[in-house]
């Protein structure tokens, strides 16, 4: 069987923006615990454009603007100037009259996943290709992708895209990093559009939300298809898909199984979920033990959600990397 998956570097486009989003996020949170934030950042070509909704509870303006040259002040990310226009109003109070009450801040499903591929408890195809992605940002702190191939026959086929590094250093990265990995390499594509220097912002828009297969799990799971960056705990297309991921680990080691699949759905203002199932690989279906926490305020506690955690999330994706719903 032949299985892909896509990383992105930090530098990217539109983890920029999903970074961007996360640090206003942690900001707010470390401000005021109970911030309603939900944050969209579009940004390229010298412009940024930070839109959405926050509520909280401090007499201090949030320095957008400064939180923004905050991460594209990071070394190399950015070098050139750039405008920031900011577009921030408090949340919608008929949204919020379901939250105040415990409710999910909007209707949603959400998807957990885990498997027994590897340590970490993610797709074996999508654990290679950040592996990979890593590796070389490491190195070559830019804008870059990789994408890797699993065969049955263990050997690979890898693609590379990175800002400022050559053909050739790229295929010396794979082979160095694909010492030890017990697996041999069938093909490698480095920069096979050419080498390029032009990267991030300067080269090409980003947008908050646009990684969410790189996000979950990779293109073999399904995802709710809710965004997690910018968007505060109360919000359970990012919280639930937490908890949804926590229990799908906790029911794979319970249960001896190989894959989980967990499904919460949930509708605006319910504290109840609409749907608690979780799915074996050989199709057998049964109902989330009663002991997991999912009303939204009992996972945000369960989880310990109200605290400014999410910027490290959105560097190199929320499973898999020892936050607290992997354990």
């Amino acid at each position: 069987m032949w299985r892909t998956a896509e990383f992105v570097s930090p530098k990217h486009p539109d983890k920029i923006c999903d970074r961007i989003s996360d640090r206003i996020l942690d900001y707010c949170l470390e401000q005021d615990r109970d911030a309603r934030v939900a944050v969209e950042t579009m940004g390229g070509h010298g412009h940024i454009y930070v839109n959405g909704e926050v509520t909280i509870d401090t007499k201090k303006e949030i320095p957008i603007p400064h939180l923004v040259d905050e991460v594209l002040g990071e070394p190399e990310i950015y070098d050139e100037t750039h405008s920031t226009s900011v577009n921030i109003v408090q949340q919608s109070p008929e949204i919020g009259r379901g939250v105040d009450v415990g409710g999910a801040g909007d209707q949603g499903i959400m998807v957990g996943y885990a498997c027994d591929e590897n340590d970490e408890y993610v797709p074996e195809e999508y654990r290679l290709a950040r592996s990979l992605c890593k590796h070389i940002y490491n190195k070559f702190p830019y804008d870059g992708k990789t994408q890797v191939t699993t065969r049955d026959d263990k050997n690979l086929f890898v693609v590379t895209s990175f800002q400022n590094v050559d053909r050739i250093t790229l295929h010396n990265e794979v082979s160095e990093w694909l010492k030890g990995t017990g697996y041999g390499l069938m093909v490698t594509h480095a920069n096979p559009a050419g080498d390029w220097e032009q990267g991030g912002f300067d080269a090409d828009a980003g947008l908050t939300g646009r990684k969410l297969v790189v996000d979950n799990y990779g293109p073999r799971v399904p995802i709710g298809g809710g965004a997690y960056s910018g968007k505060d705990p109360s919000k359970v297309d990012r919280s639930a898909a937490y908890m949804a991921r926590h229990i799908a680990k906790k029911e794979l080691i319970r249960k001896g199984r190989r894959q989980v699949w967990v499904y919460l759905s949930y509708g605006i203002g319910m504290k109840e979920p609409l749907q608690m199932t979780c799915l074996d690989e050989q199709g057998y279906t049964w109902d989330i033990p009663s002991h997991y926490p999912v009303y939204p305020n009992e996972i945000i506690e369960f989880l310990d959600l109200k605290k400014p955690i999410y910027y490290e999330t959105a560097h190199w994706g929320a499973y898999g990397n020892g936050f607290k719903w992997d354990k």
